[in-house]
């Protein structure tokens, strides 16, 4: 398949209003292999490390002071595993802007989240993000929905690789928009007069495009000793608790503007159930479990998520996700392992499969 650089213009399309599903998916489907660097770092900051794990309700001391991230063999703050999140929208934002369009951001739902980690990100990171459209498939049975996977390369300054995600996305193009749920969306969607020029301060390195994808892996920091583990093993099962101030205050961390995440209003005029917690929320719960038994979060060799259900969040109460887990897999040579989750919201399941891959010691 011919590729698409970011020095070529993506084809320009009409407004989203003006076209079928079939011209959107025709569209799509053009693009898949267009690529691009985003055109300025992002660097990763101390508080910006603690938000994110505030909003995933991860106490571990690697996220929160340098003393305790220092006995795990640490030089500063490490990152919570899916704190890509935080970066991933701004990542993407030309991708839905400017390649992939016809889409409305309420349309898309996030299916699948596959993170390979090379290292862990820390405090001080220059981040620069290469990000493409992998692959599409238009269905038209029973609905119409578009099927897309878009793939990040994420480098810090000294150009090593740091993570490689894979987030796959299912919409449904051409959708039309009822007059309450137009009216809806208009009240409660940022309105912003202008945004700052944040400058080009990254050059695509055309070469590095050429590269197979990064195959390194993390080593096991203060993770525990892989000769204390047996297959089978159950880990102890945890709840975590969600409220609407969760949802609130993880849209602000993660910058995710989608408002069925937090309007009343949006919900009731698409005939969704209620307002639903982010998957990547859902995710980073799910990753603070498993780091509480392991030891440390810098370990995570791969982490990847099948969404099957949204956690429905309430007005008035709590939703409560309960996690179980259990060693799936061990291998004497690397000294790696596997853990599956379960996570539930009463008797729904919200993952349908959910896998960890760690180093131990």
């Amino acid at each position: 398949m011919t590729e698409l650089h970011d020095t070529m213009a993506p084809p320009s399309v009409p407004e989203p209003r003006e076209l079928t599903p079939e011209q959107i998916a025709e569209h799509t489907a053009s693009v898949v292999g267009y690529h691009y660097t985003v055109d300025d770092y992002y660097e990763v900051g101390r508080e910006e490390v603690r938000k994110h794990a505030l909003a995933v309700q991860d106490a571990h001391p690697t996220h929160w002071n340098e003393a305790g991230a220092a006995e795990y063999g640490h030089d500063t703050l490490v990152a919570h595993p899916t704190f890509v999140s935080v970066l991933g929208i701004v990542a993407q934002r030309k991708l839905f802007d400017e390649v992939v369009t016809g889409y409305d951001l309420w349309q898309i739902m996030q299916t699948d989240q596959r993170l390979v980690y090379h290292q862990p990100m820390k405090v001080g990171d220059q981040l620069t993000c290469d990000v493409s459209l992998d692959s599409f498939r238009h269905i038209t049975s029973p609905e119409s929905i578009d099927l897309m996977v878009s793939k990040n390369i994420i480098w810090n300054q000294r150009g090593e690789p740091v993570m490689t995600t894979w987030t796959s996305l299912a919409a449904r193009p051409g959708l039309k928009v009822s007059e309450e749920l137009e009216s809806s969306l208009d009240h409660v969607m940022m309105k912003i007069d202008k945004i700052g020029d944040q400058g080009k301060t990254v050059v695509g390195d055309e070469k590095r495009d050429e590269r197979p994808d990064p195959t390194e892996r993390p080593e096991a920091y203060g993770a525990i000793d892989f000769d204390s583990l047996a297959k089978g093993q159950e880990l102890p099962p945890k709840t975590f608790l969600l409220t609407r101030g969760n949802l609130t205050n993880y849209a602000g961390v993660a910058a995710d503007p989608n408002p069925i995440h937090f309007s009343d209003h949006v919900v009731r005029a698409s005939g969704m159930d209620d307002v639903v917690a982010h998957g990547m929320q859902t995710m980073g719960l799910g990753a603070t479990y498993v780091s509480e038994f392991i030891g440390d979060p810098a370990a995570f060799c791969e982490y990847n998520v099948r969404f099957t259900s949204p956690v429905y969040v309430p007005a008035d109460d709590s939703a409560a996700v309960d996690f179980t887990g259990k060693v799936k897999s061990l291998d004497p040579e690397t000294r790696r392992g596997t853990i599956a989750l379960t996570a539930r919201q009463g008797g729904r399941k919200i993952f349908g499969r959910a896998n960890v891959v760690v180093q131990f010691n």
